[in-house]
């Protein structure tokens, strides 16, 4: 099976991108280290979708490298929805922010520059969605300061989570070690219900609940 070509499938089977989201992910390719850290247009639309599924108000992404992904969630918001986004990548800061002014939709964003474990504490939100997107040794540490930001029946979207399949490595390194913790935490965390699916690098979708004695 020739995956390139079944995701390319995929892609022309899901809502298209924006002209503008197209320019970014065509300029991060071109102008960017690790642009494959970018999320990809079928991601992209899983995203928007959720918002709308879940009538998002108020949602909060932590790792906004380009911004790709923010725009995508901030389209699908209704009027008076935010969106709060994190990072602490000070070279690309001023290339978000023209991205954001150039949308029609960056007045619903609102983009925090630091390290996300201590921007989190500072917010007073409860959220609809989270998306998770950053270091993977600290998903464990953003989890922690997010859950009980969440909303009952609300989502946390976390992504990478199968790191190039490196999760079912015999001898993990640093890296695919934290998010095996983390996946193997997250499975187990009564506060929530997951699913794994093996969209591009591995995405958690999990749902809060309120703990069962069952």
């Amino acid at each position: 099976m020739d995956t390139a070509l079944l995701d390319a499938y995929t892609v022309a089977h899901s809502t298209p991108e924006t002209a503008l989201l197209a320019k970014i992910r065509r300029e991060t390719h071109l102008q960017v280290l690790m642009p494959q850290m970018l999320s990809g247009p079928a991601q992209g639309a899983l995203l928007a979708l959720l918002v709308r599924l879940l009538q998002a108000r108020r949602v909060l992404e932590v790792g906004t490298f380009t911004g790709y992904a923010s725009l995508w969630m901030a389209q699908a918001l209704p009027n008076g929805g935010l969106l709060h986004t994190i990072d602490r990548n000070e070279e690309l800061a001023d290339r978000v922010r023209g991205y954001f002014d150039e949308s029609d939709v960056g007045n619903r964003i609102i983009y925090h520059h630091g390290d996300a474990r201590e921007v989190l504490p500072t917010l007073d939100e409860t959220f609809d969605l989270v998306f998770i997107d950053a270091d993977k040794e600290n998903y464990g540490h953003y989890y922690q300061l997010i859950v009980d930001k969440v909303r009952e029946n609300g989502l946390i979207v976390v992504d990478n989570v199968l790191w190039g399949g490196k999760v079912i490595d015999e001898k993990p390194d640093r890296k695919t070690r934290a998010i095996r913790e983390f996946n193997d935490y997250v499975h187990r965390d009564p506060r929530v219900a997951n699913v794994l699916l093996p969209l591009r690098d591995g995405l958690m979708i999990l749902i809060k609940q309120e703990p069962t004695n069952v």
